[in-house]
């Protein structure tokens, strides 16, 4: 027996949807196979209990889906509860732990070395995890399991990176309760695609899931969707790094939603690349039944588009968002501030040019998430000793441990960031402004969903949708109750 266990309790909930892909192909391949919930379980010690008093799996695979929320100053960071769980299998159960998830891809031999766990699967589990259950029954060679980080002599030893050249998902999508995901959460997660070949300076997900684009049969996709509408789940996410690369692909997805006639159906928000980006696609797009793009924008200044190793422009920005608009999309653009260069000057550029624009909100992020293995975080480390740069910012005491969240914020941007951002933004409702450890903005101006109240209360009363979305249509309701009041 396999058990497979969720470890993000994040709050709104996140439907665990590598684990549900990964459970149907492991019962797909004959290995019986349960899911242990721990963000649906009101004491996640006693579920674990009361789970392996009456089961003694072969193999208990662990999925570990955020090292840190992300965000500074609040850095929340999650590996200690990674920790806490695996403590927790061990006092419960003999069976050998292996870890996976994109958090844990990321970190993949940082992490089976800091939390004591005997593998882990770094890249796609689906073909993987079963290889592994099975060399564990016949005492096959570790070497044949794609991905595999294990123990050896005291080493920790990695094969490659299980990024198969073919991708083909599960589309059932019955492993895990997606129905009170959808009712708690908001929305459904749906992959078209799995990898980024994007050179951005800062990003992680080339570390995670490859650097090829490995796309799926759309055919497959839209069967995937059919069988959540199928059960009443009609507003959906694509979690692909940027749905529109590659274009072809994502037109052949959308054309495969309305040939079935998906799109009436369900509404879907994705990421989107601004380039490549257009009016037929964003036409196709909203026939398929998308309501909403969130761009990566992070940037109106040249310089800084530059430093980021991004491809479009600030009129590519402008264009974007008139393709939305002319076909009735919601539109948000992604910023981020704070990059190697960043001034006010900067900061103060793109907010205006998005002011210009008018996208129905934009995301102020403000500071750098450093990666290893990242062209960003190998520049900073270049210019000088991490621990003592001066863009550098930790929660932590010691030497800088990348692993624990750590963020570059342009020293030009003074020693109160965040307020001079908010400052520039001047109280204008469609951004959603940073904030730093003594600032009291409200949370529903805040850009970060983790534990936010309003959200979490908003998606309690009926919301449904993309996050950034359904804080968008609470600030739009509280200024019509504030002008009706007055």
């Amino acid at each position: 027996m396999l058990t497979l266990i969720n470890t993000n309790r994040m709050k709104p909930p996140i439907a665990p949807i590598g684990l549900d892909y990964l459970a149907t192909a492991a019962r797909a391949a004959g290995i019986e196979t349960d899911v242990v919930d721990l963000c649906l379980a009101g004491d996640p010690g006693q579920t674990l209990t009361d789970y392996f008093a009456r089961h003694t799996p072969e193999l208990v695979g662990i999925s570990f889906r955020n090292v840190d929320d992300c965000f500074w100053p609040g850095a929340g960071w999650f590996v200690p509860e990674l920790e806490s769980v695996v403590a927790g299998v061990r006092d419960r159960c003999d069976a050998p732990i292996v870890l996976g998830g994109v958090g844990f891809s990321i970190f993949a031999e940082d992490l089976v070395q800091k939390v004591g766990a005997d593998f882990g699967v770094r890249g796609d589990g689906e073909q993987a995890l079963v290889a592994l259950v099975r060399a564990i029954r016949s005492r096959a060679c570790w070497d044949e399991v794609p991905g595999l980080v294990r123990r050896r002599r005291g080493a920790i030893r990695s094969n490659p990176p299980a990024w198969p050249n073919e991708i083909s998902l599960p589309t059932a999508r019955d492993a895990i309760d997606n129905r009170t995901y959808f009712e708690r959460g908001g929305q459904i997660g749906v992959e078209t695609r799995r990898g980024c070949n994007r050179p951005c300076a800062y990003c992680a997900d080339p570390l995670a899931k490859g650097s090829r684009l490995r796309l799926r049969d759309p055919r497959e996709v839209a069967a995937e969707v059919a069988s959540l509408a199928d059960r009443g789940i009609d507003v959906l996410h694509l979690c692909d790094s940027e749905f529109n690369l590659p274009r072809a692909h994502a037109i052949e997805v959308c054309d495969e939603l309305i040939r079935r006639r998906l799109g009436d159906r369900v509404r879907w928000y994705a990421y989107l690349a601004v380039v490549p980006f257009d009016t037929d696609l964003a036409r196709r797009m909203r026939r398929a039944g998308c309501a909403g793009i969130n761009f990566t924008a992070d940037s109106a200044n040249a310089a800084m588009l530059s430093a980021y190793r991004h491809p479009h422009r600030r009129e590519d920005l402008s264009e974007a968002v008139r393709a939305c608009r002319s076909e009735g999309i919601a539109v948000m653009l992604d910023l981020l501030f704070g990059g190697p260069g960043e001034t006010a000057e900067t900061v103060a550029e793109t907010i205006e040019f998005v002011r210009a624009i008018g996208p129905d909100c934009a995301g102020a992020a403000l500071g750098i998430r450093l990666y290893p293995g990242t062209p960003l975080a190998g520049r900073i480390a270049a210019q000088c000793p991490l621990d003592r740069h001066p863009g550098v910012h930790r929660g932590y005491e010691g030497p800088v441990d990348l692993l624990r969240p750590t963020f570059y914020v342009s020293p030009a941007l003074g020693e109160r960031p965040a307020a001079l951002v908010r400052e520039l933004i001047a109280g204008d409702p469609r951004f959603f402004a940073p904030v730093d450890a003594t600032s009291a903005t409200a949370v529903s101006s805040q850009y970060n969903y983790s534990e936010n109240r309003v959200l979490i209360e908003a998606i309690a009363a009926g919301a449904r949708g993309a996050y950034w979305d359904i804080l968008r249509r609470f600030r739009q309701a509280q200024a019509l109750n504030g002008r009706g009041a007055g």
